[in-house]
């Protein structure tokens, strides 16, 4: 038995086509309504955001009222996850544009803005505020001239950095044009940690004895002489020519042994173990027992 038929009149099929549409109109009024209330909340809580305190050291030679150091104060608004760079960042952009330090990437890969916050070197971009004690005292790395506000002169840093010649210098090359300089896996495991610095100059800041002799070398530049010292694609005359440095009145010999710099580094390389490793190559090297 058939079902019976039912015609619709024009009006009811036009009404069934328009309540989708009607649904979706008094869904877009509802979400507006609660994105307005949601706006309202997010204002009452902005009047009662908490804030991170910073003081930051201020110095600028060029400027004769700011010619004398001192500390300024901002306060900043929190967001989660911020980081030291972060807050100086807003407070610059939205306090005091003369603000000035030094920064590239963000992400703890560059190392431009290594700074000394709350009595210890870091990376103002790899330091969340949250682990900090407020108020977050931010000032330039010491032992190294500062040049304006926050900003050092790295010169000497990278003179020192250039005195071990940190680029390969292979006793030959491979005879394809096209054709790799092979190393073991083994070896770049040896190496790693010490390629992983990126001279951001906390740990020769960090050094007493870097602080009083300028011609010690700094555990920095030891650290990149390890890296190349220990690359099986170095040559032989070249590998002793850098020991040779490392080895001198004012390289590994200086070093105290007092852990500042494996403590501070932000990329956790055993500095101060490495730098005793290339003491250890100068003793079996220069030591007879004949």
């Amino acid at each position: 038995m058939s079902s019976p038929q039912t015609s619709s009149s024009p009006e009811s099929a036009s009404a069934t086509e328009s309540a989708p549409q009607q649904r979706r109109v008094e869904e877009k009024h509802a979400g507006a309504g609660k994105s307005e209330s949601l706006s309202a909340t997010d204002d009452s809580a902005d009047s009662t955001e908490q804030t991170v305190h910073l003081k930051v050291f201020r110095y600028d030679p060029d400027v004769e009222a700011k010619e004398e150091p001192r500390y300024d104060d901002f306060h900043v608004p929190l967001e989660r996850g911020m980081t030291v760079l972060d807050a100086l960042i807003y407070a610059r952009d939205h306090f005091d544009s003369s603000l000035t330090f030094r920064h590239s990437c963000r992400m703890g890969v560059c190392g431009s803005d290594g700074l000394f916050i709350n009595g210890r070197q870091r990376l103002g971009c790899q330091t969340q505020i949250s682990d900090l004690d407020s108020p977050v005292q931010v000032e330039p790395l010491p032992h190294e001239p500062v040049i304006k506000d926050l900003v050092v002169d790295m010169d000497h840093f990278f003179e020192r950095m250039e005195s071990i010649e940190p680029y390969f210098q292979p006793d030959e090359l491979p005879d394809g044009e096209l054709e790799e300089q092979r190393q073991s896996p083994e070896n770049r495991e040896k190496i790693k940690e010490a390629s992983r610095c990126i001279q951001c100059g906390c740990c020769t800041s960090s050094c007493n004895h870097a602080q009083f002799d300028d011609e010690y070398i700094g555990p920095a530049a030891i650290v990149n002489g390890y890296r190349f010292y220990f690359d099986e694609r170095e040559g032989d005359e070249p590998k002793n020519h850098r020991l040779d440095i490392l080895s001198k009145e004012h390289g590994v010999w200086q070093c105290h042994t007092q852990f500042s710099c494996t403590e501070v580094c932000p990329k956790d390389i055993p500095i101060t173990e490495e730098i005793q490793e290339m003491k250890r190559e100068a003793m079996k090297r220069d030591v007879k027992f004949w």
